[in-house]
């Protein structure tokens, strides 16, 4: 093929040089086609070395889409244990408070998310949680959770109460990992939407208002800021929730001594012993709506396992205080938390 256009391409060229040609003497004529043929073997030359750089061009300039792909997919880029664990209404932080810290081991190319599972049992009552929580490039936290309170002791043996949470959660500032050269907290706003599904067990009383709430349906509002000292392997969380709910929502919100927005304080802090285990404290303070239920603040020690990032762990000492006055005494027990997902 390239003998073919060589020789095509000397053939035209000889035609149009005809005229010049014919007054050259033979020694200038061989001198002239020899320089000719100099000339089209370096362009063929330079036209075969640009054609095999075409698919390394084509090659480059198509990487970025691939890219572009890869960066969808989960990257498990966070640390271990920055995601925190599942908080027993479904947002990502601790055992009883939201963090500011997003779900999920996504980093602000990717995302995460995970199943979750809490068992707590005190002398009078179980409560269960389950749910599912998702964290989008590292900014943006939703959570879907159900909570289900299951009495174990007369007059409350047979009484069930469950309700539903979704949440929202915003990173609005900061980053609690890469900020170490700085004192500013990660800062994160979040809202739970909560809507209780009634009373079973007691007969004729089938809603919280029966009780005196207000409402079965309510919004807590809070804002959290997290600080994580790595040089100290030490957590540092507070956060201001607007809430109205009595026992998060289970015995519905507002009530017959007050139905306002209260702000309450909610406190966490937990040493890294190593990169797979995490031992902490929260305390959790509690509005009085009810005269049906002297609310208490609430409290626990947690020690949370990280096996890997699709895994973890936390078990808990937890008081939640006194639950309605038909079992007046304080409730503590132990909780269980699993959590799967990457």
């Amino acid at each position: 093929m390239k003998n073919t256009i060589k020789g095509g391409a000397l053939a035209l060229l000889a035609t149009l040089s005809a005229p010049v040609l014919a007054q050259m003497s033979d020694a200038e004529r061989d001198a002239w086609a020899l320089a000719q043929q100099q000339k089209a073997a370096r362009a063929m030359r330079a036209a075969s070395a640009a054609a095999a750089a075409t698919p390394a061009a084509t090659s480059e300039a198509t990487a970025p889409t691939a890219s572009d792909d890869r960066r969808w997919m989960p990257d498990l880029g966070k640390l271990t244990a920055t995601g925190g664990v599942i908080q027993v209404e479904g947002a990502g932080g601790g055992g009883l408070t939201p963090w500011a810290l997003i779900t999920g081991y996504g980093t602000r190319d990717s995302y995460g998310a995970n199943a979750h599972y809490t068992y707590l049992s005190t002398q009078d009552y179980t409560l269960k949680s389950y749910g599912v929580a998702v964290g989008i490039l590292d900014r943006v936290e939703l959570s879907l959770n159900k909570q289900e309170l299951y009495g174990s002791l007369v007059p409350l043996a047979d009484l069930k109460i469950s309700q539903d949470i979704v949440g929202i959660k915003i990173k609005l500032a900061g980053d609690a990992v890469y900020d170490q050269d700085r004192w500013l907290p990660q800062i994160a706003a979040g809202v739970m939407f909560k809507h209780n599904n009634g009373i079973g067990g007691l007969g004729a009383v089938t809603s919280v208002k029966q009780l005196g709430a207000a409402s079965d349906a309510g919004i807590d509002y809070y804002l959290s800021a997290t600080k994580i000292l790595l040089e100290q392997s030490l957590l540092l969380n507070g956060t201001l929730r607007l809430t109205k709910a009595n026992q998060m929502g289970l015995l519905g919100f507002g009530g017959d001594q007050r139905d306002r927005y209260q702000p309450m304080g909610e406190f966490s802090a937990a040493y890294l012993i190593n990169r797979k285990l995490a031992l902490g404290v929260e305390y959790r303070m509690k509005p009085r709506n009810l005269a049906a239920d002297h609310e208490k603040d609430y409290y626990d020690a947690f020690l949370a396992w990280f096996p890997s990032k699709n895994l973890s762990m936390t078990l808990a000492y937890v008081a939640l205080g006194d639950i309605t006055v038909y079992n007046p005494k304080r409730q503590r027990g132990v909780y269980l938390s699993l959590q799967a997902g990457f």
